[in-house]
């Protein structure tokens, strides 16, 4: 299996956070909206890396939707609209959040974390291209690890009605699996989580080997499944790790906007908003305490960053990533 070569990206990130958050600063007036409408988005880098260790981490993404403001349930959509214009994620329909893949490279197996919406939600279909400009195809990945069964995390993985990755092992929690494919559970719930029940139903038809798993263990060596119940009863995250180094993909913990520092801010498509704040709760305090490098899906990409402690509330921290040794 081919190894990545180690690239230096020097594209500016277009990224910028503001200070102000939803649980404690001033939110910024309705004045900064002529300011924010004359910027216009730029293109989003397509790779980045990252040497974590021995294993190369390649930030990868299938693109963007813009999430209506009504989508974060324990803020009114006022607020959580000046709490974008304020970190430069408002758009007219929405916050922009991004969809944010991982490759996983230890030289010998390419480990893929998610694979995207594939054009289900909003501007995607783009991680194909991705791997791409790595030279890959989505023949050559070896594994696929599904952080939980929400149609922007497990579309790639069956777009066109098909095994699009037919020689990757694929990895996910059993509670999701056996959540998304009860036909009681569908039959009772929202429409907008239909199309997650019915990718869930050809994902298991088109990956007749898939791995159900149960709890954080090991995948391969150095690579480890986190329990990161709440978002859906199967959510889990993936800790890369080599010596002292180390690297966290959260998935879905934390949204642009809201989180870390508001924990009792949710997303629309949680499963159980309770289990979700406990698990903020008890992960983000640690996580700043720690130090911990992280991996967002929906963070402004490359969704690189810390949960950082200042002056008693938590915010996040894009990382330096950029040409580092």
């Amino acid at each position: 299996m081919p190894r990545l070569s180690r690239r230096a990206f020097a594209s500016a990130l277009p990224v910028v956070f503001a200070g102000a958050s939803l649980l404690g600063g001033s939110l910024v007036a309705g004045a900064m909206a002529p300011a924010l409408a004359a910027a216009r988005p730029t293109s989003v880098t397509p790779l980045a890396q990252i040497r974590i260790g021995r294993f190369t981490v390649t930030a990868l993404t299938d693109g963007y939707a813009d999430m209506p403001y009504d989508f974060f349930p324990g803020r009114t959509p006022a607020e959580v609209e000046q709490a974008a214009i304020a970190q430069f994620t408002a758009r007219p329909s929405g916050v922009r959040i991004m969809f944010n893949q991982y490759l996983v490279d230890d030289g010998e197996r390419l480990i893929l974390i998610d694979a995207g919406p594939a054009g289900s939600i909003g501007q995607t279909g783009a991680l194909p291209a991705a791997l791409a400009a790595l030279g890959l195809r989505r023949e050559q990945i070896d594994a696929v690890i599904v952080t939980h069964m929400h149609q922007d995390h497990m579309g790639g993985l069956i777009a066109g009605g098909q095994n699009n990755y037919p020689n990757a092992e694929v990895y996910i929690d059993r509670r999701d699996v056996r959540h998304w494919t009860d036909p009681a559970k569908q039959a009772g719930a929202p429409d907008y989580l239909q199309t997650s029940f019915q990718m869930a139903g050809d994902v298991v038809r088109l990956y007749p080997k898939l791995q159900a798993i149960d709890g954080e263990r090991e995948i391969v060596k150095g690579v480890s499944i986190v329990d990161l119940t709440g978002h859906t009863p199967g959510h889990i995250g993936v800790r890369i790790e080599d010596g002292s180094e180390s690297l966290i993909m959260v998935s879905d913990m934390l949204f642009p906007v809201v989180h870390p520092g508001a924990s009792d801010v949710y997303f629309l498509f949680e499963q159980d908003r309770a289990a979700a704040k406990a698990m903020r709760d008890r992960f983000m305090p640690r996580a700043a305490a720690e130090g911990a490098l992280i991996a967002a899906t929906h963070m402004p990409f490359p969704g690189l960053g810390r949960v950082v402690a200042d002056r008693g509330q938590l915010r996040w921290q894009v990382a330096d990533w950029a040409l580092q040794d």
